[in-house]
């Protein structure tokens, strides 16, 4: 296929586009580079990805709708992931307007592509955010997700609703993926484990919210990427027989789904951290502070949906994903 990732050149777009190359896939990534978090990193990870004769790269903003015009019009993409926004959940309640713009007005601007040069199936990024103040574990697509805590949440759940909205009317094929807690290898600086490696090599603190009773579906990059590829694979389609006097937030009459993509086995946030630390072989000082505004204290997938629909169901153990996670990091920082 030929296929176009936007975000190409962060966390989970790297291993996703890394995982089609490797296939034979033809992959067009397509990124900002702002400044959110370390150019440099965004840059490596580009490199990676250009080491591919398949591969083609444009620094193109989704918000830059002309722009993503011509390249849809001139590209004729069989698939596209969009894996572009605004990240980090904090970060949403600092800078509000990057959000919308990114997470709005671009993800409007990638389905008016998709209304006027179809492609095969569009596969975009949600996140367990979704589930905002939902008390039920583990969390299901068929739960309702109308209480968010954070703009982030809001975000991806007008994402979810835009989609919908373009697959009953104009026929595109769509999937939205419920990302849960991402790590390992190129992870983003602003996230748990990449902040904890480095303020323990550095002999800093490590800030434990909610005193560190957390939980969280840890869910490693690889699974996340063959997630994506398997799911990219299958398209939804046209369920006419759905109830609408019954209806479910995970399916639709429309060529339309979400799917959660998770470990389905959270882990405690201090369990994450030992692991953390067996793999440095150092201990960390441990800074206990209140829980934050716009998180939540426990996440859970239930991966039924994706295990039916996929064949596949995500199962690396945190030990495993956070020892290969400090192998890169001390390999590419050279520690």
């Amino acid at each position: 296929m030929k296929v176009l990732v936007t975000g190409a050149a962060g966390f989970i777009g790297m291993h996703v586009a890394q995982r089609l190359l490797n296939r034979g896939d033809q992959v067009i990534g397509l990124h900002n580079l702002n400044d959110y978090y370390d150019v440099n990193l965004k840059l490596a990870r580009l490199a990676e990805l250009q080491k591919h004769a398949a591969f083609e790269f444009h620094r193109i903003d989704i918000v830059d709708a002309p722009a993503l015009e011509q390249l849809m019009a001139s590209a004729g993409f069989d698939s596209i992931v969009h894996l572009a926004a605004q990240a980090g959940v904090r970060h949403s309640l600092t800078h509000p307007h990057a959000y919308i713009q990114s997470n709005i007005t671009g993800f409007l601007n990638v389905l008016e592509a998709c209304r006027r040069h179809p492609v095969r199936h569009l596969v975009y990024a949600s996140s367990s955010s979704v589930y905002g103040g939902n008390k039920k574990l583990p969390f299901a697509e068929s739960d309702n997700v109308d209480h968010p805590v954070s703009l982030h949440a809001v975000m991806k759940k007008s994402n979810e609703l835009m989609a919908h909205s373009y697959s009953h009317l104009f026929g595109i094929p769509s999937t939205g993926l419920r990302f849960f807690t991402v790590y390992g290898p190129w992870g983003r600086p602003d996230m748990a484990l990449f902040l904890f490696t480095r303020s323990i090599l550095e002999g800093k603190p490590v800030d434990l919210f909610n005193d560190g009773d957390m939980q969280r579906d840890f869910t490693y990059v690889d699974d996340i990427a063959e997630g994506v590829v398997r799911a990219l694979d299958r398209p939804p389609s046209s369920n006419e027989k759905l109830d609408k006097m019954k209806p479910d937030p995970a399916h639709s009459w429309a060529p339309y789904h979400v799917l959660n993509i998770g470990n389905h086995g959270p882990a405690a946030l201090l369990e994450y951290l030992d692991a953390l630390e067996h793999a440095l072989g150092r201990k960390a000082q441990r800074n206990l502070m209140p829980m934050p505004p716009g998180d939540v204290k426990a996440t859970f997938a239930d991966t039924a949906l994706l295990t039916e629909w996929t064949h596949f169901s995500p199962g690396t153990p945190v030990r495993d994903g956070v020892k290969r996670f400090v192998d890169w990091y001390r390999g590419h920082y050279k520690v």
